[in-house]
């Protein structure tokens, strides 16, 4: 599977999408719908109705990815919190594993200071 870099901003859009949205639709929601830049160095993570598929959008330099990942025999566990959550890529391939983000919390960072 392939991995983001660690640094980019992951938003999750929460509520269903209509899976017939493509990249023009996804892009124009990101804009009107969360006041947020589609152009800026961001994964905007969309699920539809019965949560089996997911959208990700991303701008690169001089055009969109859309990436889909559609399940055969399960759901997604997707987040219960508020309208537009901001996750980290760690959290973003928990989410693609199937994994529920609300049983798992990522340990917190430590310098190597606070070790020794």
């Amino acid at each position: 599977m392939f991995r983001f870099d660690p640094g980019l901003k992951v938003y999750l859009h929460r509520e269903p999408v209509d899976g017939r949205k493509a990249i023009n639709g996804l892009a124009l929601l990101v804009e009107q719908g969360l006041s947020l830049n589609p152009f800026e160095s961001a994964v905007f993570v969309f699920s539809n109705r019965r949560r089996d598929r997911i959208k990700l959008l991303a701008w690169d330099r001089n055009g969109f990815w859309l990436m889909i990942k559609r399940l055969e025999a399960d759901r997604f566990r997707w987040p219960k919190q508020e309208a537009l959550m901001v996750l980290s890529v760690e959290q973003l391939h928990w989410l693609l594993e199937g994994i529920d983000l609300a049983a798992m919390r990522p340990h917190p960072a430590r310098s190597y200071s606070q070790i020794s």
